[in-house]
């Protein structure tokens, strides 16, 4: 077995840069009322690390400069352009008129597991309240609903750990497509 240590700062940031250099991916991302601090946070860490060119906020979801943001987002919110619309449905028409597919996040009936979807191409994901979900105005409007199956005695993962794992998916299928 091959002995390996851990990266330098500089080495993690070549490594990092590289894989930057040889990936285009096209990220987007609608939250409709996410509220809680902490979740918004952890959201514009994710959507940063994992290159997301477009965060839409709906009301009522928090503003990105209340103080609780800062704590877990660490300054990652300055590196994802945003932007306040006033509904669901005018973020997802934009959306769809950026030529991008509208996957929404969320627990129904008729969800496709999100590993089932082509999102090889455009795409913006949507998120909703971390108890209430997607506002239904904004979920008759998408292209498709998707969950993330779990596999565990958890039926659920909140927001912010949704839009993670659903990103690294967005990811993995844009980037399999280039390398």
């Amino acid at each position: 077995m091959a002995e390996s240590s851990p990266f330098s700062p500089t080495e993690l940031k070549r490594l990092h840069r590289d894989w930057r250099r040889s990936v285009d991916v096209d990220i987007a991302l609608i939250l409709d009322g996410v509220q809680n601090p902490y979740n918004l946070g952890a959201i514009y860490r994710s959507a940063a690390a994992y290159k997301v060119d477009e965060l839409i906020r709906v009301p009522p979801t928090i503003e990105p400069t209340h103080p609780k943001v800062s704590k877990t987002a660490l300054g990652s919110q300055r590196l994802v352009p945003d932007h306040l619309v006033d509904s669901g449905v005018e973020a997802v028409t934009s959306q769809r008129a950026a030529g991008r597919q509208v996957v929404a996040l969320e627990l129904t009936e008729s969800a496709t597991p999100l590993f089932d979807l082509d999102l090889s191409s455009r795409v913006c994901l949507v998120v909703g309240h971390e108890e209430r979900g997607v506002h239904r105005e904004t979920l008759a409007v998408v292209d498709h609903v998707a969950y993330l199956p779990q596999l565990g005695k958890i039926g659920s993962l909140n927001v912010a750990h949704s839009v993670t794992a659903a990103l690294y998916e967005v990811l993995r299928q844009q980037a399999s497509l280039q390398r």
